[in-house]
């Protein structure tokens, strides 16, 4: 057995490159870059500036789409027909406020074609090209103007002046509908992994734990799941019961399932305050029961 191949494997993903479709057809591109939380004063002038989407993170190798995991998705051979060979990061996306149905069509078992006929793939960068932020949005905007597939488009980005501006944009996205705000550093590189150049603006934080059991519910939910009780990246276990719909509390997310919770600050004891279920992380598989 020829170990070579595994062995190139390993030392590319220590390296924080990954072979596209965990094969060797596709290009090599870095493993994805991952937002950090914007604290404190920052020269917001050094940043361009889009929205955050309450889409799918994907990616396209160059020939298929992938999860931020690396994870095939299942999508119709239109869909992605006329794209280019160069790989791209983006969010799978249909509009504000709708990512339960693109999170439904990206775990289905069954690909749902007539239900992608509303997605398109927000692209914002071009992750093997080694050029600044600043170039690649520049190229990505021109590739996808060339390109010209009816689902493919490139995220607006643009600079702010200052940070009232910047808060000003915030305010304007959140008020009709919208998650929040990326900033992304004109002059870096795509390095893959978590990453100062890369920071996402909210005004609420986010985050995910791991579901480890459940609390009954009462009175008018006796019978159903009250809260979700999760356990984080820390080893912090607490309840997740805000947020939960009336089919949630029927039929919860398996034990092992990861999702995502909203939260502002952590209180005395170190458990986050008024945490709120947001959803399942859709790039994470879900434990069956």
């Amino acid at each position: 057995m020829d170990l070579r191949p595994a062995l190139l494997a390993l030392l590319l993903t220590s390296a924080g490159l990954a072979p596209a479709l965990n094969g060797w057809a596709a290009p090599l591109t870095p493993a994805p870059m991952l937002a950090t939380t914007l604290h404190g004063q920052i020269d917001v002038a050094r940043y361009l500036v889009s929205e955050k989407l309450d889409g799918v993170r994907a990616r396209w190798d160059g020939r298929r789409l992938l999860t931020r995991n690396g994870d095939p998705i299942d999508v119709p051979a239109w869909f992605t027909a006329g794209w280019p060979s160069q790989p791209m990061d983006g969010e799978l996306w249909i509009a504000r406020g709708r990512f339960q149905q693109i999170s439904d069509l990206v775990r289905a078992l069954q690909m749902d074609a007539d239900g992608w006929r509303q997605v398109r793939f927000m692209a914002f960068d071009l992750p093997a090209d080694p050029g600044v932020f600043g170039q690649r949005a520049a190229r990505l905007r021109a590739l996808v103007a060339k390109t010209a597939a009816p689902h493919l488009r490139a995220i607006a980005q643009a600079p702010v002046a200052d940070r009232a501006q910047l808060d000003a944009r915030l305010r304007a996205v959140i008020a009709a509908g919208g998650e929040g705000l990326m900033l992304h550093r004109f002059d870096a590189r795509y390095r893959g992994g978590r990453s100062e150049d890369l920071l996402k603006y909210k005004p609420a934080a986010d985050a995910e734990a791991r579901v480890v059991g459940y609390r009954p519910g009462q009175g008018k939910y006796a019978g159903l799941v009250g809260a979700l009780l999760v356990e984080d990246a820390h080893g912090r276990r607490f309840a997740l019961g805000s947020g939960l719909s009336d089919a949630d509390r029927r039929q919860p997310p398996p034990p092992g399932t990861v999702v995502t919770y909203r939260y502002s600050g952590l209180t005395a004891n170190g458990t986050p305050r008024f945490a709120r279920y947001l959803r399942v992380r859709s790039d994470t598989p879900i434990a069956r029961r």
